[in-house]
């Protein structure tokens, strides 16, 4: 006689939650939809027209006469600085036009005094301090380019520092023409550089802060729907009498390489000015820890969908006993996923207390599920089978425990709207 588990579900709450998770996976995979199709699109016409506008308007440096008689050749460096500098987002553009300035005028100083140094030596002399100069000037550039805090924050500042630095020091001009050539080119730099400003603050602005914190908070409705299919792809079959479907984890594999995206949006989060709901010295630090918890949980939920595709399984009768269970378990790893994505959303802090609470509901079914006679008494190959599904999901809910801890430290740090 078979030994049924009896682990206390309330059918109608469970219902009720499955429904309420079923809309919002549509909600959700239609927004997506929407946004892959036509969003990002109108993203990149939006900086296309952008940049052309910005062409324009810095070609007419060469086009009107009298801007020409005051710029001369040097409008030529105002458009490669549009051309160069242009970036989708407002903080990249202004992280290298604020780096290539500083590096445009310490490498222009610097060249500029060893060339001063180096007028009145003579031939030898003046070969000696400007390779010299070079050499120590370019390694000890170079080598700070390798430091990895200074190469993902300002790897551009050095590489123009170093080109400055030496297209001046070895030009062969006079002190004073250096220094006049080094004024005249600066200023069209610097005029390139306010176009660039003008066109990406002023028309459509595209802010890194707000694409971090929309990515953030999809992240977790990408993870609850790749859990809920992974729990409703498994046990479908013991209805079905089929072969599982393949689990689509597609999401789940884009949180996971989303660190280097992350980190580079976060960097430029950081250079962009005061706007909407983001101020100076936002916690965008907290916004990659957030990320770090995201990506550790999306790799125990690929782990979870291949121990479900695993040649070794239950028997349908040992799956038939986990079945409604887990399929709960699944459906609170899901709404407290939302939840979470929700709370950082609206920027409205979570009541880490209450979802913990929830998991810890969520821990002791497991535990009875792990524990019940039922699963003790079967063979070695079951056995194993389903200890390793459950030993996940036991993983898996602690790692979603951490998160809520977090995700409210988060919402304290940057100052949330407190939940009504």
């Amino acid at each position: 006689m078979s030994t049924t588990i009896d682990i206390p579900i309330e059918n109608a709450n469970a219902n009720e939650n499955s429904s309420n998770s079923k809309k919002q996976s549509f909600v959700y995979s239609f927004a997506s939809f929407i946004e892959k199709q036509f969003g990002q699109d109108m993203k990149k016409i939006i900086h296309s027209i952008k940049v052309g506008i910005a062409l324009v308007l810095v070609s007419l440096l060469y086009l009107l006469d009298p801007l020409f008689e005051q710029v001369g050749e040097n409008a030529m460096w105002a458009i490669m600085t549009v051309v160069v500098v242009f970036e989708f987002y407002a903080g990249a553009l202004l992280s290298k036009g604020l780096l290539r300035g500083l590096g445009t005028i310490l490498g222009g100083g610097l060249g500029c005094l060893a060339a001063i140094l180096a007028d009145d030596l003579g031939k030898i002399g003046n070969a000696a301090v400007v390779g010299s100069s070079v050499f120590v000037f370019g390694a000890a550039a170079t080598y700070c380019r390798t430091i990895p805090t200074i190469k993902s924050k300002y790897d551009y500042g050095f590489m123009i520092f170093i080109l400055t630095f030496n297209l001046v020091a070895v030009s062969g001009l006079r002190a004073d023409k250096v220094i006049e050539l080094a004024r005249e080119r600066l200023s069209t730099i610097g005029m390139g550089f306010a176009v660039c400003i003008f066109t990406s603050l002023l028309v459509f602005p595209m802010w890194a802060s707000d694409e971090l914190h929309r990515s953030t908070s999809s992240k977790f409705d990408k993870l609850a729907c790749c859990i809920e299919d992974c729990m409703k792809a498994y046990f479908n079959i013991v209805d079905e009498k089929e072969s599982m479907p393949k689990i689509n984890v597609k999401d789940c594999k884009a949180v996971l390489h989303s660190k280097s995206s992350d980190e580079s949006l976060a960097n430029f989060a950081k250079w962009e000015p005061w706007h909407g709901r983001f101020g100076f010295y936002y916690p965008w630090d907290k916004y990659l820890q957030v990320g770090e918890l995201i990506r550790e949980l999306a790799s125990l939920i690929l782990s979870l969908k291949e121990c479900l595709e695993s040649p070794l399984q239950p028997s349908t009768q040992l799956q038939h006993e986990i079945k409604e269970p887990c399929k709960s378990v699944g459906l609170s790893l899901g709404l407290i996923l939302r939840e979470l994505g929700r709370s950082i959303r609206n920027m409205k802090r979570c009541q880490a207390t209450v979802i913990i609470q929830e998991l810890q509901l969520v821990k002791q079914e497991l535990n009875l599920l792990s524990t019940s006679p039922k699963l003790k008494g079967i063979a070695n190959v079951e056995s194993l089978a389903t200890a390793n599904m459950l030993f996940l999901l036991m993983k898996i809910v602690d790692k979603v425990e951490v998160l809520a801890k977090e995700v409210e430290a988060l919402g304290e740090v940057a100052g949330f709207q407190l939940s009504k």
